[in-house]
């Protein structure tokens, strides 16, 4: 079009050339006018000045259930279209959207930040960003929270990573004396632990090892993460079988130089496992010695429909200078007085212990109705104290 007009325009001047010259002047003169309007309008008209958006605001929202899955609305005024980033993978593609609106679902708990980007060109766009905490709860049975009130959060252990934490962890390698004091069956060895996905899986097996039939493992935090009193939450969901023994359990960290039962003893969970009422039950007991013998006190709790080994279960005690109370699933059903001066072995710090035993004098040997392997599946240990 303006090639059109300025030979339209050159034309004319050429024209005007020929005629009286004072008419020339003045008619080139309009016409040059003209010609810089009809430009100028034109230069308008094709290259509009390019505005970014602006007043980007940015509401993140996270589902309450715990299922990992957040909302994301946006608006901006003069924009065209949204791309959201989640921060949630190195490689990640944004999702992009004409409305403003997108959600995702975040595997792992976890802070992120949340990415918005409104557009008006490809190139042309504003930023804003939110951090937000994102708890995914395990949808595969009970729960407990991260927080008490009153309570703080000393210990944790989500098992997250690809191997046991050594500045927590220690494995018990070998038969122990005596079956570990209890005729047990099983060698222990580091190769039968393994974290994944956030989980650790303790595997007994039926394989011969160092002249013992049967593998499995056995971990402590002994001198690296002793406590006294508080709230320990362990969800687990552990296996089942004639023969199989579970235990989250502790010890008292003096064990080195007071033997047990001096030392004291405390069976967050115990689960002897071979049938109807065996691997639907587990029990919570405390050994100590009194007048110079092993002496016990324990309860147990069985389920009303299923076993165990179904789905995650979450084992408890609340410990202090009082009394330890026992619970499944936030039901409590065994609790201790500790008052008594015969007692003073659990006012000390105490160690954890996690092992799947295999045998023993309390289990008895598997037999054939026993499959292998069986595990016991640890989501996260927890251990809160008085604020």
């Amino acid at each position: 079009m303006m090639q059109f007009i300025g030979k339209y325009l050159t034309d004319k001047l050429h024209l005007l050339c020929n005629l009286n010259t004072k008419i020339v002047l003045k008619k080139a003169y309009y016409l040059l006018v003209a010609l810089i309007v009809i430009m100028s309008c034109n230069d308008d008209e094709s290259s509009p000045e390019l505005k970014l958006p602006s007043d980007l605001a940015l509401n993140v929202e996270v589902d309450e259930k715990g299922t990992g899955e957040v909302t994301v609305s946006a608006s901006a005024k003069n924009a065209n279209f949204y791309n959201v980033y989640f921060g949630d993978g190195a490689n990640e593609k944004p999702v992009n959207t004409n409305e403003g609106m997108a959600t995702h679902k975040y595997a792992r708990s976890g802070t992120y930040t949340v990415t918005v980007q409104a557009h008006t060109t490809a190139t042309a766009f504003i930023t804003e960003t939110k951090q937000v905490a994102v708890e995914v709860l395990p949808q595969d049975g009970y729960t407990t929270p991260l927080t008490y009130v009153g309570m703080k959060l000393a210990w944790q252990d989500e098992f997250d990573g690809t191997s046991l934490d050594a500045s927590y962890w220690t494995h018990e390698i070998g038969r122990g004396a005596n079956g570990w004091g209890n005729n047990e069956l099983q060698y222990y060895r580091p190769e039968n632990t393994s974290v994944k996905d956030g989980y650790l899986t303790i595997t007994a097996k039926k394989e011969s090892f160092e002249g013992s039939e049967y593998t499995s493992s056995r971990i402590i935090t002994k001198d690296k993460k002793v406590f006294q009193y508080g709230r320990v939450d362990i969800r687990a969901k552990v296996p089942k079988g004639k023969g199989i023994w579970p235990a989250l359990w502790m010890l008292g960290n003096n064990i080195s130089t007071v033997p047990w039962p001096a030392c004291g003893e405390i069976d967050i969970m115990e689960l002897v496992g071979g049938g109807a009422g065996k691997d639907n039950t587990v029990h919570g007991t405390i050994h100590w010695e009194s007048n110079g013998q092993p002496v016990n006190f324990g309860k147990e709790y069985s389920l009303t429909s299923g076993v165990f080994a179904d789905k995650f279960h979450v084992f408890s005690i609340v410990w202090d200078d009082k009394s330890i109370t026992w619970y499944v699933d936030d039901v409590q059903f065994n609790v201790v007085d500790i008052t008594s001066a015969d007692l003073s072995e659990f006012k000390n710090q105490f160690f954890f212990i996690f092992n799947v035993a295999v045998g023993g004098n309390w289990p008895g040997s598997p037999d054939e109705s026993t499959t292998f392997p069986q595990q016991m599946t640890v989501d996260y240990i927890r251990v809160f104290q008085p604020e």
